[in-house]
C-alpha cells in the first residue's frame, strides 16, 4: 500500500463571509497540511466572547473531495459541513449555550491552483429546523514563502 504523503506550508487566509447584505472580513495566518487528496487548513482567530472579552478559537478547513467540514475549538467549539445539494448537520457549544444545527449548500466550488486555493460556499443556517440565515462565503488562501 502506497504510504500517503504530508506537504505542510505556511499561508495567509482572507475569509469573506456576506450575510444578509452585510459583508465581514477576515484576514489570518495559518498552515495547510495535504495528506493525499485531503486538504487541512488551520488558523487562530480571536473573537468576542459573551462578556466582551476576546477568546481564542482554533479552525480547521477539512476539504476532502467535494465536502468541507469546518471544526472549531477553544473559546467556542462548532462543527458545520457542506456539501452541495445536501443539508448535512452541526453543532454550536460555548459555555453560555448550545444548539444543534444544520446546513444547506447550495453551491461549493474549490479551485486549486498548486498551494493557492479559492473555495466559494452558499448556505442556508438551520438551528433546531429553523431557517436562522444565508451564507455566501470566499475563502482565499495563498502561500507565504519562508524567508
Amino acid at each position: 500500500m502506497p504510504e500517503i504523503q504530508s506537504d505542510k506550508y505556511d499561508v495567509s487566509i482572507t475569509l469573506v463571509s456576506l450575510q444578509d447584505g452585510q459583508r465581514n472580513v477576515m484576514e489570518a495566518n495559518g498552515e495547510v497540511t495535504s495528506k493525499g487528496p485531503h486538504l487541512y487548513i488551520q488558523y487562530e482567530e480571536l473573537e468576542q466572547g459573551p462578556r466582551g472579552e476576546e477568546v481564542s478559537v482554533r479552525t480547521t478547513i477539512k476539504i476532502a473531495g467535494n465536502q468541507l467540514k469546518l471544526i472549531r475549538h477553544g473559546g467556542i467549539q462548532s462543527e458545520q459541513s457542506f456539501e452541495a445539494g445536501r443539508r448535512l448537520p452541526g453543532f454550536y457549544r460555548s459555555p453560555y449555550t448550545q444548539f444543534n444545527l444544520s446546513t444547506e449548500t447550495k453551491k461549493l466550488e474549490v479551485v486549486r491552483e498548486g498551494r493557492s486555493l479559492t473555495v466559494a460556499w452558499e448556505y442556508d443556517l438551520y438551528v433546531y429546523e429553523e431557517l436562522t440565515g444565508k451564507f455566501a462565503i470566499s475563502l482565499h488562501i495563498q502561500e507565504e514563502p519562508k524567508l
